[in-house]
């Protein structure tokens, strides 16, 4: 049984209000899969410390179903428990690490293939602040109007879309090497 309406969503809710193992079950099946992979991307690709994130989230959906409240969307709600958890996650590093969370980018070859422009922009992303890496990703990656990551974020549309601008800078700064690279190499 999986969850196919908005209707049924809205059933599957109430049951979990009530304690329905089942239905929690139905409702993890239904969002585990996004979680984890906000969590992935925005944890630069740390799949355990991803799996620990997303697990605890469900366990607060477990615990606090019964505030959801009806006027958000329930995708909505678990970005923004998600974005939070991820937040803390890198609170909790920095609070228990002297190193650096930020990586530094893989060697830069003449030529560039997937894998190594994939490490650069990971590596640039990674350079963000975690405020500034969730809109980020959750604008390009999870494709959300600004007034959902506003929802999510808890913050006005003005402050996402100055963490896009600031963000968006950044990874241009960071990344400018590629450009001149491809320059580089197109010019005889």
């Amino acid at each position: 049984m999986t969850i196919t309406t908005g209707n049924s969503e809205s059933q599957t809710i109430e049951r979990c209000r009530t304690g329905d193992r089942d239905a929690f079950r139905l409702l993890y099946d239904a969002h585990k899969d996004r979680v984890y992979s906000l969590a992935l991307y925005t944890l630069n690709g740390d799949a355990a410390t991803a799996e620990d994130v997303a697990q605890e989230v469900f366990v607060r959906v477990f615990q606090k179903i019964g505030q959801f409240r009806r006027d958000a969307d329930l995708k909505t709600w678990l970005y923004r428990m998600t974005a939070n958890a991820c937040i803390d996650e890198f609170r909790r590093r920095k609070r228990c690490s002297n190193m650096s969370e930020i990586e530094q980018p893989a060697a830069i070859c003449s030529e560039f293939n997937r894998v190594e422009l994939s490490s650069a922009v990971t590596a640039a992303l990674a350079e963000l602040s975690a405020e500034q890496r969730a809109a980020v990703l959750l604008k390009y990656y999870e494709e959300l109007s600004y007034d959902e990551i506003a929802v999510i974020l808890d913050c006005s549309k003005g402050t996402i879309a100055s963490r896009l601008n600031r963000s968006l800078r950044l990874l241009a700064d960071k990344l400018a090497f590629l450009r001149q690279d491809d320059v580089e190499r197109k010019t005889p």
